[in-house]
């Protein structure tokens, strides 16, 4: 295997691994075991825990990245662009029961630990953050349009949170059409700046 193969495997393997198990827990052992390596051909792409984390954040900011843009080049409609953001919390909906958000449940963790690289974690959030108000400023509600933005943002993390608290996918069904309606109420009754 290629040392960039190999590379990219570990980023992958620790990437699940600090989502089902959490960043703390997940030992190099348990991703060399993932990746069927030894833990010295490990070593030799990462020497400490903290470089595996900071190439699963630059992983995870460059998935959602990419993911976005394809949203974009999809879909010309922000409002549907939005919905689709909406509509992770059904697409990974299992997930989401069983591990939580894996955006919100690493940036918690780092919090607690007081971890050096919680900023970068956060900038997950903050990509979302800055491409929904993108969203609501294209729909013409730049006034409103970070307040909106925020709003969507930390509504889908109580749900995704409260998911995983319930396990409960009714509730996540009747909240993601929730989320939708209050979407359509926000485009209809808000006059556009």
């Amino acid at each position: 295997m290629k040392a960039d193969e190999t590379r990219r495997k570990i980023v992958i393997a620790a990437d699940q691994l600090f989502y089902e198990q959490g960043f703390e827990k997940a030992s190099f052992a348990d991703i060399a075991r993932v990746v069927e390596i030894s833990r010295g051909n490990f070593y030799y792409h990462f020497k400490t825990k903290d470089d595996v984390l900071a190439a699963v954040i630059e992983h995870r900011l460059d998935e959602r990245k990419a993911m976005l843009r394809h949203w974009e080049q999809q879909e010309d409609n922000p409002a549907n662009r939005i919905k689709s953001f909406i509509n992770i919390l059904i697409a990974n909906q299992t997930k989401i029961m069983a591990f939580g958000c894996p955006v919100g449940t690493l940036c918690s963790e780092l919090a607690k630990l007081d971890h050096a690289l919680k900023p970068e974690a956060a900038g997950l959030f903050t990509l979302f953050a800055e491409w929904l108000e993108e969203q609501f400023v294209e729909l013409g509600h730049s006034g409103q349009a970070s307040d909106l933005a925020m709003h969507l943002l930390m509504r889908s993390q109580g749900v995704a949170s409260l998911a995983n608290t319930f396990q409960d996918g009714d509730f996540v069904r009747r909240e993601v059409e929730a989320m939708y309606q209050w979407l359509d109420n926000q485009l209809s009754t808000h006059r556009p700046n």
